[in-house]
């Protein structure tokens, strides 16, 4: 049953994980939109209670500290949003305090991203979908927003029949503890030390690593619908992929690499269609996008890049050419600042999708 709860046009907003990286890029987000709250509360784990944050202020809710509390059943009386970036774990202990209290989860984690309860939403792509939520609506994986943004014009043009993507991915899509380890490593390697390696699983400075989150055929969950040799950061592009769309038939073959880049998540995309689509029809669709930035001029230079993107809120696209080993093909570059619209930005934009 489709959620019936009547959302008012200034609602009590929840930021869940509100000390970590997307719970301030929430905060920032609210104020950017000017988003019409009129109380948020930042919420956090036991140890980050007390804690100020500034805050810049959104809709009633005025420029100043907000004072973290502890998140327990009982934080959601009263709220109407909880925009949730605390882990799946923390997500599914509280999911039932949440909506019995009357608010829609927004989750940021893995947790329900593939439940067929849940819908998975990208408001360029699928709005439509929050229709039937119950409570709980899910943010898809930041790779998986920066595809489907870009492959939306596109599939309206002519239905997309393949893609393979290889995504390049910065260090903060790991956490604070991998940026730092970008900078420590970097540093050691430049002073001739021995590198320290935890957050990743080898180096990553002056490296690639071909390897993002765990192997699916050592044991998962996914594991039985899944392709041998993937990781589940990949196949969360394909199933997550065929989800937004509503549409099975689309197939991806991704390759994930984690690069020593500070933010913003870069991919090659090769979009294969089961008819004919000409580049200019192509690059008219894609500069019509809603919320996608054609920078396409190589014979200057010009091109998306990630060191020049952090803090942006679109899906950047370039080096925009036809591909010619397929009968119907054309190639991509896109960048995205992942933190900001492949987390924060997406969810603010789903909440705003759901007022009245």
């Amino acid at each position: 049953m489709a959620w019936t709860k009547e959302m008012p046009a200034q609602p009590v907003v929840a930021v869940c994980g509100a000390t970590g990286a997307v719970g301030a890029e929430f905060l920032k987000v609210l104020h950017d939109v000017d988003f019409p709250a009129k109380e948020v509360r930042a919420l956090a784990s036991a140890r980050s209670a007390g804690k100020k944050l500034a805050f810049e202020g959104c809709g009633q809710v005025p420029a100043g500290d907000l004072t973290v509390e502890k998140m327990t059943p009982e934080s959601f009386e009263g709220v109407d949003i909880a925009l949730f970036s605390a882990g799946a774990g923390v997500s599914k202990q509280l999911r039932d305090a949440v909506v019995s209290h009357g608010a829609v989860m927004i989750d940021n984690s893995s947790a329900f991203r593939m439940d067929p309860d849940v819908p998975l939403v990208v408001p360029e792509v699928n709005k439509a979908d929050l229709a039937w939520h119950n409570g709980v609506i899910a943010n898809p994986n930041c790779s998986t927003i920066e595809m489907v943004v870009a492959l939306k014009p596109l599939n309206d043009l002519a239905h997309i029949k393949r893609v393979v993507v290889s995504t390049y991915q910065a260090a903060s899509g790991a956490g604070a503890k991998a940026m730092q380890e970008l900078y420590d490593q970097t540093r050691q390697f430049l002073n001739g030390e021995e590198l320290t390696v935890s957050a990743f699983s080898d180096q990553i400075a002056f490296n690639t690593i071909p390897h993002i989150d765990v192997f699916l055929d050592e044991g998962s969950d996914m594991a039985a619908d899944v392709a041998p040799g993937y990781t589940k950061e990949e196949w969360k592009m394909v199933v997550e992929t065929k989800k937004i769309f509503g549409d099975d038939t689309i197939e991806v073959a991704p390759t994930c690499v984690r690069v020593p880049v500070l933010r913003c998540h870069a991919e090659s995309l090769n979009v294969e269609f089961d008819a004919p689509v000409s580049l200019a029809d192509a690059r008219r669709a894609l500069m019509a996008g809603e919320d996608v930035e054609v920078r396409d001029d190589p014979a200057h230079n010009v091109y998306p890049m990630p060191g020049l993107l952090a803090g942006s809120d679109h899906v950047y696209v370039g080096r925009l050419r036809d591909d010619p080993s397929v009968e119907h093909g054309i190639a991509m570059w896109l960048v995205m600042d992942q933190i900001r619209k492949g987390a924060a930005l997406n969810a603010v934009q789903i909440a705003q999708c759901l007022l009245p």
